[in-house]
This record gives structure tokens, sequence and C-alpha cells, in this order.
């Protein structure tokens, strides 16, 4: 590696990425509000919000639950969490995200270490990021947690079953994960309720999107300061 090259490679491809995908949520909000009134889809939405209440306690679960099916199994989970504020709103939303996406990273962890770590292990052997992540664990288990998962340069589903091959401790890893993955998860929520309010009432709710600019403003600041510090804690790890 060469002495201007950073530590992390692709940390300009991090913070194109660490703007792009907020503000291209608020584009898609616009566009498919304008869309979704044209077709009429307003109603559709609502129909379907009712149904999910309908249900009771039962709604949430039942969502948490897909939620963990679809992160153990890899799938992108951010349609989910977009449909989760469109359905349940921006509190209520948060909670089930972030309870469905913590359980599944848990399940995901554990089944790495317990079940198939031989498997796990030879699949992430082969990825260079997998090799860094490990090497960095060794020596800063919670900080290494709680920076990948605000900054976007480790896949989602490659840290789930990556950090239970690793030394990191069960206890470390959950709460570095849920704490951390709040952000984004509000983000994104937030961008759902305003799409489904925008629909209901036929107008787009300033509220929620002034919201929404500032949850990506802190969103922004906090990855750009994780970003150095991965940097900073990958570089005392090569000199050490």
């Amino acid at each position: 590696m060469s002495k201007s090259e950073s530590p992390i490679s692709g940390a300009g491809k991090v913070r194109l990425a660490t703007w792009w995908k907020p503000i291209l949520l608020l584009v898609a909000v616009g566009v498919v509000l304008v869309g979704a009134r044209v077709l009429g889809l307003g109603e559709h939405l609502q129909d379907l919000r009712k149904w999910i209440n309908s249900l009771g306690t039962w709604g949430p679960l039942v969502f948490v639950f897909l939620y963990v099916v679809a992160v153990v199994a890899a799938l992108p989970g951010s349609a989910l969490t977009v449909a989760s504020g469109a359905l349940f709103g921006s509190t209520l939303g948060v909670v089930v995200v972030s309870v469905g996406s913590t359980l599944g990273a848990s399940l995901c962890f554990l089944i790495a270490r317990y079940v198939a770590r031989d498997a796990v292990s030879r699949w992430l052997q082969k990825s260079d990021k997998f090799r860094r992540l490990d090497q960095l664990t060794r020596e800063r288990g919670a900080m290494i947690v709680a920076l990948t998962r605000l900054v976007p340069l480790f896949p989602f589903n490659l840290l789930n079953y990556g950090f239970g091959v690793t030394a990191v401790p069960f206890r470390t890893y959950i709460f570095w994960s849920w704490l951390c993955m709040l952000p984004g998860t509000v983000v994104y929520v937030i961008g759902g309720d305003a799409f489904a309010q925008g629909l209901g009432k036929g107008r787009v709710p300033w509220g929620l999107v002034f919201a929404i600019g500032l949850a990506v403003v802190l969103l922004v600041a906090l990855v750009r300061l994780a970003r150095r510090k991965l940097n900073e804690s990958a570089s005392n790890t090569e000199a050490g």
C-alpha cells in the first residue's frame, strides 16, 4: 500500500455513498409522491395501513418476523425499512425496524459462531474486506463494531455473519450494532412516513421532510467521524 493511499480503500466511494443515498431517498420520495397521486395509490396504502392496524399487536410482530427472515437470508432491508415508516409511522416504525434488524443481526452472528462457523469462515476468507475487519477487531472490538455499522464500507450482511467468526463478544456486538444502526434507520423510516402522509393528505409533509434533512446532516457527520476513526485504527493496527 502506498503512503498516499488511505488505510481503508474506497474512502472516496464511502464519502459519495454517504451523501447520495439519503439524497436519493428524498428525491425518490418526491417523485413517488407525484406518481402515486396521479395513479391514485394513496387509497390503497391507507387500506393496507388499516389492515395492519386491525391486527393489533400482531401487526408489528409479523413485520419484525419478516424483517428477521430477510436479514438472515441476506436480502436488502432498505425497502422493508421504508415500508415500516409508511405502515406504522415514524415512532413505531423506528422501533419495529430497530428490533427486527437487531434480532436478525443477532441470529446471523450466532449462526456464524455456533452453527456454521467453518462454512462462514471459508466464505468470508475470500474477502479482502473481511480479512481487514478480522485484523481490526482483535485489538479494538467494540469500536470497530460501532464504526463499521456507521460507515457503509462493509456490506451489512457481511458484517452480520462476519463478526460471528471474530473474537468480538456477543453483548458488545449486539449493543453497538443496535446503537449505530439507529441513525440510518431513522432516516429511512421517516422517509417512508413522509411518503405515506404525502399520499394520504395529498401534499408534502414539510415537517417530516425537515426532520429527514436534520437526520441526514447528523448521519453524514457521524459517518465522517467514524470513517476518520476507522482509518486511524487501521493505521495504528498496521503500524503495530
